[in-house]
């Protein structure tokens, strides 16, 4: 009689202690499945950068802002830039199948050296297009319309130094073009460009013009 007690006491324990596991294994399951829906329930309403952050794809490679943060595009715009794209430059770009042209918007004779000689000047140290070719063919032209002298010898004080910029740049093509400039206003101004010139060639400036194209200097000098 005693041995059938402590068995169905036995019993009694072990279907209680598995009621109580059982219990225990529905709430970790139910725990689970909350995490679980909460991980996606975040992942839903987080922010499609941050999807794209978990799971990049292949395009991403080839997005600049992604693998390249400091690139150009996240730079401010130079300021001959930014006045060409305001309009502040009177001539447009003009796309052709052998060279390009500039279109003024009005003749250039009738236009105001003052600011837009030095304005174009400075754009000469330029590196993208189309800005390199405005900047160097607006120069050019504005120096060919009549009148161009008396327009352009005022300004040389404010011009010299914005030549100079150009002259010792470390571009090739941006020295080239200064140099250029520098000749078609010699040509046009004369001498009045004499006495403005111990600025322009300082000894540190002349060795780096003469070091970049030695015969083409001694030939402009």
């Amino acid at each position: 009689m005693q041995k059938s007690e402590g068995s169905g006491g036995t019993q009694l324990k072990n279907k209680a202690r598995g009621d109580c596991d059982q219990r225990t294994s529905s709430s970790t399951q139910i725990k689970h499945r909350n995490t679980v829906q909460r991980n996606k329930s975040s992942l839903s309403t987080s922010s499609p950068e941050s999807a794209r952050k978990l799971h990049p794809r292949p395009s991403d490679k080839l997005n600049p802002k992604t693998i390249n943060p400091f690139g150009e595009q996240s730079r401010a715009p130079s300021a001959f830039a930014a006045i060409y794209s305001k309009g502040g430059i009177p001539c447009r770009l003009v796309h052709g199948s052998v060279k390009h042209r500039l279109q003024w918007e009005c003749p250039p004779e009738s236009l105001s050296f003052d600011p837009l000689l030095i304005t174009l000047a400075e754009g000469l140290r330029e590196t993208k297009h189309p800005y390199t070719f405005v900047s160097k063919e607006g120069f050019r032209e504005l120096l060919l319309v009549r009148g161009a002298s008396e327009k352009a010898v005022p300004l040389l004080p404010r011009l010299i130094p914005v030549l100079k910029a150009a002259l010792v740049h470390s571009d090739d093509e941006v020295f080239e073009r200064g140099l250029n400039a520098l000749v078609q206003l010699s040509v046009v101004v004369g001498p009045s460009l004499n006495d403005h010139l111990k600025h322009l060639l300082t000894s540190g400036s002349l060795s780096i013009i003469k070091s970049k194209i030695p015969t083409y200097c001694s030939i402009c000098c």
